[in-house]
């Protein structure tokens, strides 16, 4: 089973050469103000116009490391083969250029594929960058597996919960959000193991066996 593969993942300890990355994207709304807010004063919460502007949309990708509590994120304008494959290439060469191999749990969209570093370099470059990853692909119906969704949640409460009118500021935000969590190396502990699962979901089990 796909659920099973990544519990199994989790479970096997750091390996500084194989490390354990989860990697996920959401989009995000620019939302700009139609009426100067009010600023918060003692005894009074901070106050804003429920009219709103559409300034577009752009995305978030991030990966995380949750064994050593580090992250990488960058906002990007799209969401495309190309946008994911400059977003992995960045990642290997800036922070994981010697490691043997990348376990990389991700869901199963069509862009999150070896196949996308075709589409963004030369074919040299595209299978250097495949042979660095090991994909640990989500079943359907089976996100919440993926620890990155944890971390994109920790985030947008923290720095996202108000409106944010352009992608620079929205940039200058979450970058800030990331350094100081890295700076702290929050890490995240998954405690859901196979033995759990097989004992908590045992109905489907028996479907699948069925």
């Amino acid at each position: 089973m796909g659920m099973e593969d990544i519990l199994d993942l989790y479970e096997v300890p750091y390996d500084p050469c194989r490390p354990q990355l989860c990697f996920d994207a959401r989009p995000c709304q620019l939302l700009g103000e139609t009426l100067v807010p009010i600023p918060m004063r003692p005894g009074h919460c901070y106050k804003y116009d429920y009219h709103y502007e559409r300034h577009g949309v752009c995305c978030l990708f991030l990966a995380v490391e949750p064994l050593t509590g580090f992250r990488f994120i960058q906002v990007r304008e799209h969401r495309t083969k190309v946008d994911y494959a400059e977003f992995m290439q960045a990642l290997v060469d800036q922070h994981y250029p010697d490691v043997e191999v990348i376990r990389l749990v991700q869901d199963n969209l069509n862009t999150h594929s070896a196949g996308s570093f075709y589409q963004a370099f030369d074919p040299e470059t595209a299978r250097q960058l495949k042979r660095k990853f090991d994909y640990h692909y989500t079943p359907t119906n089976g996100s919440w597996l993926n620890m990155a969704e944890l971390e994109l949640a920790a985030i947008s409460k923290q720095c996202l919960d108000r409106r944010i009118s352009t992608q620079d500021l929205l940039e200058r935000e979450v970058l800030a959000c990331v350094k100081e969590r890295n700076e702290k190396r929050i890490t995240i502990s998954w405690r859901f193991t196979t033995n759990a699962a097989r004992k908590k979901l045992v109905r489907h089990y028996k479907t699948i066996k069925n």
